[in-house]
């Protein structure tokens, strides 16, 4: 089990089938840096396109389809002092007759306060100027390489992960992925200081992190859908539009991973979730939307059954 200092020295908006940037082991845990959104680095410096930049991918020895990727988020950190965020809701989420009424858009600014964990509103001047929200950092892009050789934009999610946004991928978190390709080609990026659910303005406060994560391999374990747990909670990710769509993948595969790790049958299945189960919504402003199904662990403690 090696640990891995890596420096991005280019990026990818497409989580896909690239040449590997480094080989790694299950087991080993890799130290790296993401550029924001845009391609700003720590420095601010514009260093690459925008568009949700991907540090990587990483190439885990031995992982191959119909594996199961781990990735614990052992570090999730801003590591400059500003911000961006997008102004104004994006129109699919408000009635269309409100919609006309939208303002354009424009960019805000962010003093992130490492050292007080805050984020401030910096401009526009707005009655807002005093707000302090606590910075609770996140990944809103990351995933494996896709089936099928494909390589899809880093705007957009699927199976593979991608562009999700969802604000529980945060520190501490294990995220598993369904293995597509030789070495799973694990894609970081896309840091988030704070963020609302849904994502609804097209972005959370836009900013570069450093990275830790650790991963491990589940050999001929497969998984259809990303899954992840926490101290308090299992969960499935659906990537998907319209928004029915994404709820019945990640249902779906709740109810998979109940059967197969729990010892359930669909009925006693269906009726934990029947009353239960809990939903967050992750995006709902990119091309798919991703809704996330929700057990707590307090709940599977109470089940006979070698994962419980």
């Amino acid at each position: 089990m090696a640990t891995h200092h890596f420096q991005p020295p280019h990026y990818h908006t497409t989580l896909g089938s690239h040449e590997p940037v480094l080989r790694i082991q299950p087991g080993d845990t890799v130290v790296t840096t993401t550029v924001d959104a845009g391609g700003g680095d720590a420095s601010g410096e514009h260093v690459t396109a925008g568009g949700n930049p991907q540090t990587g991918p990483f190439y885990v020895e031995g992982a191959e389809p119909g594996d199961t990727l781990a990735v614990r988020l052992d570090l999730l950190e801003p590591n400059r002092d500003h911000g961006y965020t997008a102004s104004v809701v994006a129109a699919n989420v408000v009635d269309p007759w409100y919609a006309r009424q939208l303002p354009d858009g424009g960019r805000a600014h962010w003093r992130i306060d490492r050292e007080r964990r805050t984020a401030t509103l910096a401009t526009p001047e707005t009655k807002l100027s005093a707000l302090e929200l606590p910075l609770d950092p996140m990944l809103g892009c990351f995933g494996v390489a896709p089936p099928g050789g494909q390589a899809i934009s880093t705007a957009t999610s699927a199976q593979h992960g991608g562009n999700m946004d969802y604000r529980g991928f945060r520190q501490g978190v294990t995220v598993y992925f369904p293995v597509f390709a030789p070495g799973a080609l694990l894609h970081v990026g896309d840091g988030h200081a704070v963020q609302g659910d849904g994502e609804i303005v097209g972005t959370g406060i836009e900013i570069s992190f450093d990275v830790r994560f650790t991963v491990e391999l589940q050999k001929e374990r497969r998984i259809h859908w990303p899954r992840g747990e926490n101290d308090d909670y299992i969960f499935t990710v659906g990537n998907a539009r319209p928004l029915d769509q994404c709820v019945q993948h990640a249902t779906t595969e709740m109810l998979r991973w109940l059967e197969s790790d729990y010892g359930l049958d669909a009925v006693e299945a269906s009726l934990l979730l029947g009353q239960c189960v809990e939903y967050d919504l992750g995006n709902i402003f990119d091309p798919a939307y991703t809704m996330v199904c929700k057990v707590p662990k307090r709940i599977l403690r109470q089940i006979a059954g070698p994962a419980a």
